[in-house]
């Protein structure tokens, strides 16, 4: 069963999406070199428990070939979901051929997805075996396409340092005027910056 509702299920997408450091740079920093790193990501964010994540890394090791389709699927799906809300957090329309990613992943996810009831209420579960290697990537294209169709969509947006950080988040705050991933990181290397660009002008 899947751990994330509501609020955050929707924030999965852009955590995904994260996962190539420096994404707006020349040369992003790929923190998920191979099957089993996307594999160890989807349990820590939530989207599969530990024996999901065991049982699909014994899986992959008895067929690396699938695996590493799988793999190359999932990286093709990040980037087209980071492409669709970068463009998005800097006022442009998707292209075309990222939503057609987007949707041909959806119509997979929606086929092996179903309502079950639970004593809190109604949640997403996935159907199929445990052990499928692209079970992780249900919930990212699930929440990918909430996101795209909720309100918090004009609150998405990419950190404004501009040596390439290209981190995406909600901005929650109440005035939308959140512009950093981490003001302790590229927000105060931005104000160093802008503090030594005004001592040259003197």
């Amino acid at each position: 069963m899947e751990k994330n509702t509501g609020m955050e299920h929707k924030k999965i997408c852009l955590d995904f999406a994260n996962t190539a450091q420096w994404h707006a740079s020349q040369n992003p920093l790929e923190k998920l070199p191979s099957y089993q790193d996307l594999v160890e990501w989807s349990y820590k964010a939530g989207i599969i428990s530990k024996i999901n994540a065991q049982k699909m890394i014994a899986a992959a090791a008895k067929n690396p070939n699938a695996s590493e389709k799988v793999y190359g699927c999932a990286i093709e799906l990040r980037e087209a979901i980071y492409r669709i809300f970068s463009a998005i957090s800097s006022g442009s329309h998707p292209k075309q051929g990222d939503l057609t990613i987007l949707n041909k992943n959806l119509s997979r996810t929606m086929a092996h997805s179903r309502i079950v009831s639970q004593k809190s209420g109604f949640v997403w579960d996935i159907q199929g075996n445990e052990e499928d290697l692209d079970r992780m990537l249900n919930p990212i294209v699930r929440s990918a396409a909430e996101l795209l169709t909720s309100d918090e969509l004009s609150r998405v947006k990419k950190c404004a340092d501009d040596r390439g950080c290209g981190w995406l988040f909600v901005d929650r705050s109440k005035n939308k005027s959140r512009r950093w991933c981490d003001m302790k990181e590229c927000g105060n290397r931005a104000k160093a910056r802008r503090h030594y660009e005004r001592k040259l002008k003197k």
